[in-house]
């Protein structure tokens, strides 16, 4: 698959994105790492909760399926990789 120079840019974007992700929300990373040598198997829930500054909270939840497994195995591959 060849790439062109607005992919490669997006995908450079991506990257410092990620960083900064990183630098300004350090825990994050480390419970994720710990979520995904633990917890992420096949039938287990995942709630997301997000909560406004005005103070409204909107939550969803998802039970896992082994598709989603093997999706989240592709993406840990690519940040390896």
């Amino acid at each position: 698959m060849n790439m062109n120079f607005n992919q490669i840019a997006m995908i450079q974007k991506l990257k410092g994105g990620m960083e900064r992700f990183r630098m300004n929300h350090p825990k994050f990373p480390l419970f994720l790492n710990a979520v995904s040598q633990d917890a992420l198997r096949e039938g287990a829930v995942v709630e997301i909760t997000v909560t406004t500054p005005e103070g409204k909270n909107y939550c969803s939840n998802l039970k896992l399926m082994q598709e989603d497994l093997e999706l989240i195995e592709c993406l840990k591959a690519l940040r390896q990789g």
